[in-house]
């Protein structure tokens, strides 16, 4: 059995700002705004949801399977793949386009500004859920090509392979209408605080409108942890303190694996949360998405640490 990981591949360039992007707009000066920031320091990460995803997810022992669509410079990303022995089969390359790229900023509240230019990811409509081989115990819709995501969820639920549906930073290219047939569609919705409030008013359903539409919604809430709302109850997931607090990047797709994985192997929904709060807090004491190293003993120690038993 294996986690089909519909999303995005990324190269991300990370820069940090040493200073609160609240103290250098003029929140009355929106209209015009022209604002530089000094980035002393800049790296580049391999990234992208569905990378983060299944990084993640291998770190536990899971099999995870990308589908996503990668760049004309694309190489080093899928060698890196490979030598992780993260399946790649379902990764197409367009050789017409670079692969998608993040510009991200953090300040040192650990606020984000990003620009994203999709690439290849605009085409990820070019793969099809129909031609994964390998059996599929659950499957994520994460950020990606809208008409991508689109064909994915129907596909899952034409196929009857369960998803969640992860909208993230592409919730806004969504209509009401899509993002409706999406909740139908889906057996899990997974969003942050911030996502939710905005799914909720774009739909005009409540949390628990939603929530009463697939068999679980789960908020996370960053620091404050996460919510789980499922059977007309809602768990509460603490938040894992994490050694230090280094990079925020990733640590939301940190989280998704923990929890699929959980989820794929048996565990109830409480401990799958857990041990995605566990995965956010070892990937936040990192820079990047994925420079975080641990073995599966390390992190069931970890957990056993945080939560008194192991998953």
């Amino acid at each position: 059995m294996t986690c089909l990981i519909c999303g995005s591949l990324a190269f991300d360039t990370i820069m940090s700002f040493p200073g609160r992007f609240s103290d250098a707009i003029l929140a009355d000066q929106l209209h015009k705004i022209n604002v530089a920031f000094l980035t002393p320091s800049m790296r580049r990460e391999y990234g992208g949801c569905a990378g983060n995803i299944a990084y993640n997810m291998k770190l536990l022992g899971g099999e995870p399977t990308i589908m996503a669509t990668i760049g004309m410079d694309g190489a080093s990303y899928m060698e890196r793949l490979a030598n992780l022995g993260i399946s790649s089969q379902h990764v197409r390359t367009i050789d017409q386009s670079y692969t998608a790229q993040a510009f991200i900023t953090t300040d040192i509240d650990g606020n984000q500004i990003t620009a994203f230019h999709p690439g290849a990811m605009a085409l990820s409509h070019r793969n099809r859920v129909d031609d994964a081989k390998t059996k599929i115990k659950l499957a994520i819709i994460a950020p990606d090509g809208r008409d991508g995501m689109l064909q994915n969820a129907e596909d899952c639920a034409r196929l009857g392979i369960p998803f969640v549906f992860d909208p993230g930073q592409g919730l806004p290219m969504f209509s009401r209408g899509e993002l409706l047939r999406f909740i139908d569609l889906a057996t899990y919705v997974a969003v942050n605080d911030y996502e939710a409030e905005m799914l909720a008013q774009t739909t005009g359903l409540t949390l628990s409108d939603i929530a009463g539409r697939v068999s679980a919604l789960i908020v996370t809430r960053g620091e404050r942890g996460a919510e789980i709302f499922t059977d007309g109850e809602k768990i509460v997931i603490p938040c894992v303190a994490a050694e230090k607090t280094v990079d925020p990047t990733g640590c939301g797709d940190a989280f998704r694996a923990g929890l699929m994985y959980g989820l794929t192997n048996g565990m109830d929904m409480m401990t799958s949360g857990r041990l995605g709060s566990l995965m956010g807090a070892l990937k936040i004491a990192h820079q990047g998405g994925q420079n975080h190293v641990y073995g599966r003993a390390q992190i069931e120690e970890r957990f056993k640490e945080a939560f008194g038993y192991r998953f």
